[in-house]
């Protein structure tokens, strides 16, 4: 376990090949020195993987689905890949959550699916579908989208998800199932934007340092190309229960949120965040959409520092991220 850390984001790259790094919501973890990135699939594929040594050349890896499977067409029959996959290593397996919806919809589900390894070359590399985590439907308060995954100071196992409606959910999972702990499940809201039309929160990511967990979310709005308002907010707790609140004491359940990062000139909609802990380094992983290159989204990132009071800053994002090949350049995400 000293050797695994997750994160999930997108990742900033700099004109390799002529273009950057090109991910949709990207979840970071590290295995045996070599970081992996998991990501909404590409061109309308199921999922995303990308592989690197120095967090700097990158390579495409097989994907963990090559279709959708047959129970979530039965779900979502206009599902056409995955969004917005999170990655955590428990007991012994690696466990790869991913997201199935339509845009706009909250008819929605997380799934499973599981692997001993990351690497394709070992003999024990396999994915193993364990089908439906949770699920949302019209009328609840919740929609079941962006899992990212945490194991609190104490052991316990907690997914925490959410998109608009009722804003950022937690709930308890069994370390053994990866599933939620107790059903019917036992939701526990952290962050919503009450007094905003449409409650525009999302892509919450969690991590525990130092007495605190904090609480990243995006606010606004992605998908735009250039046109994308994203921004990344960050709050604290105590209790990975919250309540979570800013520097500012306003609680995030009330909108609250300390600005980590927005767009400039060029780098339009930075958000849909994780954080990379690499033997107590943190770097901050995101997309942005580059207004210089269509709005194309684009992996950043950004090494973290801290101030005085345990609050993060993001700092510029790494230079020189780029494909290891011209043929990953080519083969680009939707």
């Amino acid at each position: 376990m000293d050797r695994i850390f997750l994160v999930s984001a997108f990742l900033f790259g700099v004109c390799g090949f002529g273009f950057g790094i090109d991910v949709h919501d990207p979840e970071i973890i590290k295995q045996d020195g070599q970081y992996y990135i998991y990501s909404t699939g590409r061109r309308g594929g199921v999922l995303q993987a990308i592989r690197s040594r120095d967090l700097q050349r990158w390579e495409r890896l097989p994907a963990p689905f090559t279709s959708v499977p047959a129970w979530v067409r039965q779900e979502i029959p206009q599902c056409r890949g995955f969004w917005a996959p999170g990655i955590h290593y428990k007991e012994g397996r690696y466990l790869l959550y991913y997201s199935a919806s339509t845009f706009g919809s909250q008819r929605s589900l997380i799934g499973l699916a599981s692997n001993k390894t990351l690497d394709p070359a070992d003999p024990d590399y396999r994915w193993q579908d364990e089908g439906k985590v949770i699920e949302s439907r019209p009328g609840m308060d919740f929609n079941a989208i962006d899992p990212a995954l945490i194991t609190d100071a104490e052991g316990g196992f907690w997914m925490t998800f959410g998109s608009f409606w009722g804003g950022i959910m937690l709930v308890q999972l069994n370390p053994e199932t990866g599933k939620p702990l107790s059903e019917p499940y036992d939701i526990i809201p952290l962050a919503r934007r009450p007094s905003v039309p449409q409650n525009p929160i999302e892509a919450p990511y969690l991590i525990y340092r130092e007495g605190f967990y904090y609480l990243f979310v995006s606010f606004d709005f992605c998908c735009r190309g250039a046109e994308s308002t994203y921004k990344i907010m960050v709050g604290r707790s105590e209790e990975i229960t919250g309540p979570y609140v800013d520097a500012e004491g306003v609680a995030m359940l009330k909108g609250g949120g300390t600005l980590v990062v927005q767009g400039d000139e060029r780098w339009k909609g930075p958000g849909h965040n994780s954080v990379l802990n690499d033997d107590g380094v943190y770097y901050l992983v995101h997309h942005a959409y580059d207004a210089e290159n269509r709005g194309r989204p684009t992996l950043q990132i950004r090494p973290i520092s801290w101030t005085e009071d345990g609050w993060p800053k993001a700092q510029e994002p790494l230079a020189d991220v780029q494909w290891m090949s011209q043929n990953a350049a080519s083969n680009g995400s939707r």
